[in-house]
C-alpha cells in the first residue's frame, strides 16, 4: 500500500514549482528568548499558483518567505524550488531562481543609478557577475523602454532619470518589474505595498495582478492586509505559531470575504486564550 502513495507523492513533488516539507527553525535556540518560527510547515505550489500569506505578528510568514528565498536557512526539512533540492542553497545562488519585492521601496533598486541601468542590472539576474557593457545598447534600450511603458507610469521617457529621483510608488513599481523582468521560478512579495500610501497601494497592487496574470508568475505574496488576501490569489494560507493553520483554496477562495477571514483570527485568537492572557494577544494580533 506504501508503494503507490510515496509514488504518488513523487509525482506530485516533480509537478511543484515550490515544496516545503516539514520544515523547523527556531530562533535563539535554548535560550530564554528561544522563539518556535516555523513548527512543520509542508507547502506544495503548482506553476503558476498564486498564493497570499497571512497572520499575527510572529505567526511565521515572514520567517517562511526567507526560507524560501535563502536568507533563513531552516533547521529541519527540505525546500525545493523548480525540483532542484536549494535547502543548503546561499541567498546569492537562488537569485537566479526566485525574484523578490521587498516591503520597503527603497530595497531593491539602485538610487544614483538611473532607471535603464537598473533594469539592466536586473537583466542580468542569475547571470555570471560583470560590467553593464553592451546591456544599454539602441535596441535594448527600446525594449526597456516598452516594458516600462507597461507599467502606466510615463516612465519610459525617464529611462535616465536617476531611481532616487522617484517616488516610493514609482521606484516599488520598478523594483517589481524588475524582479520579473528575467522570468523568475518564484516571485516572493514581501508586504510589498504596506510602505506605500493609498492611491500608490492600489496603482501596485494593479500591476502585480497584471503582470503575475499575463507572464504565468508563481508567486507568494506576504501582506497584513486582510483585504488583499480576500481579493487576491488562488489561494490564502493563515500562519499561527509558526504553523500553517489553514489554507482557503478553490470555490471557497473565490467566495472567501473579508469577515470570513476575520472570524478566522477571532476563533485562533480565542484558542490562545487558554494559555495566553488577553492584554497579550492584543500585543500579538496585528488587525
Amino acid at each position: 500500500m506504501s508503494v503507490p502513495s510515496l509514488a504518488a507523492a513523487g509525482a506530485r513533488q516533480s509537478e511543484s514549482t515550490l515544496v516545503l516539507e516539514d520544515v523547523h527553525h527556531t530562533y535563539f535556540s535554548g535560550t530564554p528568548n528561544e522563539q518556535r518560527a516555523l513548527q512543520g510547515v509542508d507547502l506544495a505550489m503548482e506553476e503558476r499558483a498564486f498564493v497570499v500569506v497571512v497572520g499575527n505578528n510572529g505567526s511565521g510568514k515572514s520567517t517562511l518567505l526567507n526560507t524560501i528565498a535563502g536568507t533563513v536557512v531552516p533547521d529541519r526539512g527540505r525546500v525545493l524550488i523548480g525540483g532542484e533540492d536549494v535547502t543548503a542553497w546561499p541567498e546569492w545562488r537562488r537569485a537566479a531562481l526566485v525574484g523578490r519585492v521587498f516591503q520597503n521601496p527603497m530595497s531593491g533598486t539602485i538610487p544614483d543609478l538611473t532607471i535603464a541601468e537598473n533594469l539592466a542590472v536586473a537583466a542580468k539576474r542569475g547571470s555570471r557577475p560583470g560590467a553593464l557593457r553592451n546591456a544599454l545598447g539602441r535596441e535594448r534600450r527600446r525594449e526597456l523602454a516598452e516594458r516600462v511603458r507597461d507599467l502606466g507610469l510615463g516612465l519610459e521617457d525617464r529611462l535616465d532619470t536617476p531611481v532616487g529621483a522617484l517616488s516610493g510608488g514609482q521606484r516599488q513599481a520598478l523594483t517589481l518589474l524588475m524582479a520579473t523582468l528575467v522570468r523568475p521560478t518564484m516571485l516572493l512579495l514581501d508586504e510589498h505595498t504596506s510602505a506605500l500610501d493609498p492611491i500608490s497601494t492600489e496603482q501596485v497592487v494593479q500591476l502585480t495582478e497584471r503582470l503575475i496574470r499575463s507572464e504565468g508568475l508563481t508567486t507568494l505574496m506576504v501582506t497584513h492586509s486582510i483585504q488583499q488576501a480576500a481579493a487576491l490569489g488562488d489561494r490564502v494560507l493563515i500562519m499561527h505559531r509558526g504553523r500553517i493553520a489553514e489554507s482557503i483554496g478553490g470555490a471557497r477562495k473565490r467566495q472567501l470575504r473579508v469577515e470570513e477571514l476575520l472570524d478566522t483570527f477571532e476563533r485562533l485568537r480565542s484558542s490562545d486564550l487558554v494559555d495566553e492572557s488577553a492584554a497579550e494577544m492584543v500585543r500579538r494580533l496585528y488587525i
